[in-house]
């Protein structure tokens, strides 16, 4: 019990105490993950519980693997037999055992989001409906937020609100949309991620005895980063430690951030009024941070009024004051990044890998890119192609999936005529119509294809039927990494990319040999009961973004969003583009509920440092394609002046201003002093060639429009209280204005 002694009281007190509902409230760099795993190693060396009888639930597979290695480090191999893991693997675990019970195979198919897209742009095109209004991204976006709120198709259709929001959004055909493509997955035996939650609500909704059988077997329920869960998965984790109540959860409401994921901060606000016996813990002393960090950051977080009051600390030195660089552009911004970073490093003997760049959208990665190769700064991006979503390995992925399930639509789309064997989209959409109009699986209507199609092109898909048929035995009769190796060579996807000697051609040919790499190392691994390729398949297909990122022997800078950082702690850390508009972003100042997740956004970015904070700024920045006028974000002037100063480092293309007179007092009116300075306005604007205006009978705030007079500009909000519809726009280079709907002229913009 030696683990007890290294936790302060807190801490000690949230490990101890295991029975019974329990709130850990765990403020940043607290040691919460030391909590969760000393409570569970604690529950079996003190307690006695079996393994089997506890369940663990985390946001990704990295997180759980490193908890149970560390639990394994005090209780022994007993630890592998935990149910532990991430909320999609574990109810895919689940789903997998009583599949029938929904009349899905046990081996149902995994959709990620581009297999999704993918299908939803299918049944668009087939609908005849227009791509431009019915973007993939959008409609899966609301099918996505209706299934996390646990809205079937039916419900969807069936509530007059949704049907007069999406006639509002002149997209009144979603409700169809949503209801095919979930018939569709279910014909193809094929979840997407958020049916992995659905499919689980309803499964314990509507089969008590199977309910039953997970509430015996988990006595003890712990969930991981509370606040980032919603409805569908709070619903899941209540109804499962309803008989014991013995459920555990840990989290920091002052950094959830994945509202547009569906998170709902209202489940760790409000969870003492489902459990009026609540024991609630609260880890407040900081390990991470200096005093100045954590003073800095409590000094931004008290300015939200949704939150749970605590008092986060440290006993870490003052360290240094939070440098706020100032740059004239974006690319001026890059440089002082990149040059602040050096001199960092030769003045503090600091590698590459204690050094990262968070910002609020993807896109700002290139003018910091641009500056680090410059100066020879080798970075790594965090969050951009994973390796499981390259072309060519998806392709071979797709070909292992529809060998296991010969109904999964998407695979067969892209595997059908790859490489080319003479069977066209023509032929292809005929199947998939056939399937449809005589209510036949897809494999029946393959296996009786000279019903449906003629002469050459039949003569292709028999082939095709064939090869399938070889890889199924394959399957069936060899463990994952022989049947995945002998599927790449009899697909004929490794001669095809062998056969192009490009550097490309080459690197695509290496990926794949990687695949295989990845199947053999699953089959020797020890811990793998099952050997098979479809258990591989679902482990890789539950794999998150962050997960796939492979550990980099060179030392880099690491290059991420703040969403990608939520997490992970680095020594220094700079903040970049801090300005209104872009963070706090535009789309979120709608609402106060809106700008408080922003705002603990910006709390996530600057307590993932440890030892030193940069934030910085641009006067001037290329968005949409066109130079904009920036203001310093609102959140710098929410840091207590006590713990900023502004940097005396400017790039070699910008004028050296005298620094010597910025104050505290000049930090404080930061936003006011900078938005004074001569701003360029237009004069005149020429609209584009074809500008024509719309019906604005459906504008909505967060709309993007253009004026013939003012240019482009995003409405702010709308006025309908009066005779005539006002809109109040913010117009890139003329500011805000107010203008009757009436009488203005408007182009609405896709955004």
């Amino acid at each position: 019990m030696d683990y007890l002694k290294s936790l302060n009281e807190p801490q000690y007190e949230g490990v101890v105490n295991t029975e019974g509902p329990t709130m850990i409230i765990a403020g940043a760099g607290s040691g919460k993950t030391r909590v969760l795993t000393f409570r569970i190693a604690y529950l079996i060396e003190k307690k006695g519980v079996d393994p089997f009888n506890i369940l663990s639930l985390t946001f990704t597979n990295k997180a759980a693997k490193e908890m149970r290695n560390r639990i394994e480090k005090v209780v022994g191999t007993e630890a592998r037999n935990l149910w532990m893991g991430t909320f999609h693997s574990v109810f895919a675990r689940i789903l997998r055992a009583e599949a029938d019970k929904l009349g899905y195979p046990s081996n149902f198919t995994i959709y990620d989001a581009d297999d999704s897209k993918q299908l939803i742009k299918s049944i668009v095109k087939e609908l005849n409906l227009d791509d431009k209004i019915y973007k993939p991204n959008v409609v899966f976006n609301r099918i996505s937020g209706a299934k996390n709120r646990l809205i079937s198709w039916k419900e969807y259709l069936r509530n007059p609100v949704f049907k007069a929001d999406d006639e509002s959004n002149m997209k009144p055909e979603l409700g169809r949309i949503y209801k095919i493509y979930s018939e569709r997955c279910f014909k193809a035996g094929a979840m997407d991620f958020d049916d992995l939650l659905f499919n689980t609500n309803v499964l314990f909704k509507d089969h008590l005895d199977v309910l039953n059988k997970y509430q015996q077997r988990f006595h003890y329920v712990m969930v991981d980063e509370f606040q980032d869960t919603n409805i569908s998965q709070y619903l899941i984790t209540k109804k499962l430690s309803a008989v014991r109540q013995n459920i555990c959860v840990v989290g920091d409401d002052a950094q959830s951030i994945y509202a547009f994921r569906g998170a709902d901060i209202q489940n760790i606000l409000n969870f003492e009024k489902d459990y009026p016996d609540l024991r609630v813990i609260k880890l407040e002393q900081n390990y991470r941070s200096t005093k100045t960090i954590v003073n800095a950051a409590n000094s931004i977080i008290g300015k939200n009024r949704a939150q749970l009051k605590k008092n986060v600390w440290t006993d870490n030195e003052d360290g240094t004051l939070i440098e706020l660089l100032k740059a004239t552009s974006d690319n001026e911004e890059g440089k002082l990044v990149a040059s602040s970073i050096f001199e960092e490093k030769m003045q503090n003997q600091l590698k590459n890998s204690d050094f990262a760049i968070l910002y609020r959208t993807n896109s700002q990665s290139r003018a910091m890119e641009e500056a680090l190769r410059r100066m020879n700064i080798k970075y790594k991006i965090v969050g951009g192609l994973s390796f499981y979503q390259r072309k060519e390995i998806k392709d071979l992925m797709a070909y292992l999936r529809f060998a296991i399930n010969h109904n999964d639509e998407q695979s067969l789309r892209r595997i059908i005529n790859y490489p080319k064997r003479g069977i066209g989209d023509t032929s292809v959409d005929k199947i998939i119509v056939a399937a449809n109009d005589h209510d036949m699986s897809l494999w029946d209507v393959l296996n009786n294809i000279s019903s449906f199609l003629p002469g050459r092109a039949a003569n292709a898909v028999i082939d095709f039927v064939a090869l399938i048929k070889r890889f199924k035995y394959d399957i069936e009769s060899k463990d994952a990494y022989e049947a995945a190796s002998l599927i790449a060579k009899g697909s004929g996807i490794m001669k095809e990319l062998y056969a192009d000697k490009t550097v490309e051609g080459l690197s695509r040919y290496e990926n794949v040999q990687e695949l295989l790499n990845a199947v053999k190392e699953y089959v020797d691994d020890p811990e793998k009961e099952d050997k098979s390729l479809g258990a591989f398949l679902q482990e890789i297909a539950l794999i998150t973004g962050v997960d796939n990122d492979k550990d980099d022997d060179e030392e880099k800078v690491t290059l991420m969003t703040i969403h990608m950082a939520k997490g992970l702690e680095f020594k220094n850390v700079y903040v970049v583009g801090l300005e209104e508009d872009l963070f706090p972003s535009q789309m979120m100042l709608s609402s106060r509920a809106d700008l408080e997740e922003e705002r603990r956004l910006f709390y996530v970015a600057i307590t993932r440092a440890e030892r030193k904070l940069f934030l910085s700024y641009a006067l001037s920045r290329y968005r949409f394609g066109r130079l904009k006028n920036c203001e310093p974000s609102r959140f710098i002037d929410e840091i207590d002046p006590d713990f900023i100063k502004v940097s005396k480092k400017f790039s070699k293309s910008e004028p050296v201003i005298d620094t010597n007179n910025y104050t505290k007092s000049f930090v404080s009116g930061m936003r006011k002093t900078t938005s004074s300075q001569p701003v360029v306005k237009k004069t005149s604007y020429k609209p584009s060639a074809d500008f024509e205006p719309s019906d604005t009978s459906g504008l909505q705030a967060g709309m993007k429009v253009e004026h013939p007079k003012f240019g482009y500009g995003m409405v702010m909000e709308m006025d309908d209280s009066g005779a005539n519809r006002k809109a109040k726009v913010n117009f890139d280079d003329f500011g805000e204005k107010t203008l009757l709907l009436s009488f203005a002229k408007l182009k609405i913009h896709s955004n």
